[in-house]
């Protein structure tokens, strides 16, 4: 027998809330549906939001429709996948001739060796690149690869940095910082993660002269959630120098990074490679898929003719959809694209628009916020210990690193923020901020500023802002 789930909590009679569900009914049906057959009726855990997040049914360049009938700026970008917004003309022929070849081989085709030797020219570490179907896949595999070739167990990350949810990453992201499991992890896997805060060089060089362990070190390479803790390339200049000092692979998680911060990823911004990188999103031009990309010599453990001749055991890799065509076919269109154009250009210089005009907002409407990012990627500071602050001025390279972890004790007012953004026609990237396509334009900042400055009204007229 089905059991219905119960209709959301609301959120303390809001009217910001009460506008939103009469925006949106079928957002609403259809929530209620997927409660009965996903566990909170969601496929990704992003996508959870209180009382119930909107449904959408087509998306074009920066803006997308719900099942409503209303129009979203659209500043989650495919989880950050899509640089060129959404339904990018060459990109969608490029699927479309693959589409009415096949969708699968189960062989080697011609598109996946053109997708490669791409990635091989933009990114400064790929001297070698294996496909796999996801992000979380790249990580894993770039640990595994870090720990056969050394020879060695550990792995050291840092506490908030995102690679994935795989077991060695499924802890010290938003909770469990101090390096315990969280359930169905099994207790040995946080024994050989060595978990540091984040920027913190001297707790690197202590673990790395004291631990003989140690196999890999894996980052963002411009901080934890896409700079959300922002890490400066100094800092990554003294991870490789610490690292190759002492023998130990290090790799970068580039998955929201690659071809974002520049056509060579954060590593071509820093100008520090790295031994290998991980890659998605973009990589895909939008559809599933992955990459690992590294030195030769560690991808070798891949290659049947070199364990061979080199007497190692060789790493097995399968995966359906490792290479898939359709994904080779929107991953080259795209990797041409940020070659001949670079729209990561164009993306940052759109964010750092936004983000100046925000900080104008709330200096202006004097809510002591701030809202910060590099490149195409903003985040929200709502400053949850109430300090005085200056949202032109802020400097978030000048606060403790966890404090942008910290749980503020409001949240219930930035789910409301979240909603009156919906009510107002923009989709952030939840309440933590927003990714910026290379389509984004004048106009959508001028609507998505004016949103800004009517949902910070509509919080102060409930009372959540003084």
């Amino acid at each position: 027998m089905s059991v219905i789930a119960p209709p959301p909590d609301a959120l303390s009679n809001s009217r910001i809330e009460a506008a939103y569900r009469d925006r949106t009914p079928g957002s609403f049906a259809l929530h209620r549906e997927a409660m009965s057959v996903l566990p909170s009726g969601i496929a990704h855990d992003a996508r959870h939001m209180k009382p119930y997040g909107i449904y959408v049914e087509r998306a074009k360049g920066p803006r997308k429709w719900d099942v409503d009938g209303n129009e979203y700026i659209d500043f989650y970008g495919g989880h950050g996948a899509l640089l060129m917004g959404h339904g990018e003309p060459r990109i969608e022929a490029a699927v479309a001739r693959q589409l009415a070849a096949g969708t699968h081989y189960g062989t080697c085709h011609p598109l996946e060796v053109k997708w490669a030797k791409l990635i091989q020219e933009l990114v400064p570490c790929a001297e070698r690149v294996r496909f796999t179907a996801s992000g979380t896949e790249a990580t894993l595999m770039a640990l595994r690869l870090a720990r056969a070739y050394s020879g060695r167990g550990k792995v050291v990350r840092f506490q908030g940095h995102f690679h994935g949810w795989h077991d060695h990453m499924a802890f010290g992201v938003n909770n469990h910082f101090d390096g315990s499991v969280t359930p169905g992890v099994l207790p040995g896997i946080g024994l050989s993660t060595v978990l540091l805060p984040p920027n913190d060089i001297e707790a690197v060089r202590h673990t790395l002269q004291t631990d003989p362990d140690i196999a890999a070190l894996i980052c963002e390479p411009t901080g934890a959630s896409t700079g959300k803790i922002p890490m400066a390339p100094s800092m990554l200049r003294a991870l490789r120098e610490l690292t190759a000092k002492h023998d130990v692979i290090l790799i970068f998680d580039e998955v929201v990074t690659g071809f974002r911060v520049a056509p060579g990823g954060a590593q071509e911004w820093a100008g520090v490679t790295p031994d290998m990188c991980s890659l998605a999103k973009i990589v895909a031009g939008g559809l599933p898929g992955g990459a690992v990309a590294g030195r030769r010599d560690l991808l070798d453990l891949l290659d049947h003719d070199a364990t061979t001749a080199n007497g190692r055991e060789r790493i097995n890799h399968q995966g359906t959809y490792n290479g898939n065509p359709c994904s080779a076919a929107a991953g080259a269109a795209m990797l041409e694209i940020i070659r001949d154009e670079n729209p990561c250009a164009r993306a940052t210089e759109t964010a750092q628009e936004i983000l100046r005009g925000m900080n104008d907002i709330l200096a202006e409407e004097r809510v002591p916020w701030a809202v910060y990012g590099q490149h195409s990627v903003f985040h929200f500071w709502t400053n949850p210990d109430n300090k005085p602050v200056d949202p032109r001025r802020f400097d978030a390279n000048a606060e403790p690193p966890m404090t942008f972890k910290k749980t503020d004790p409001r949240n219930a007012m930035l789910q409301k923020l979240r909603i009156a953004m919906l009510v107002n026609g923009v989709d952030l990237k939840g309440w933590r901020g927003g990714i910026v396509s290379a389509v984004h334009g004048p106009k959508e900042v001028e609507q998505t500023l004016c949103a800004w400055r009517e949902s910070l009204r509509m919080l102060r007229t409930e009372g959540e802002l003084a």
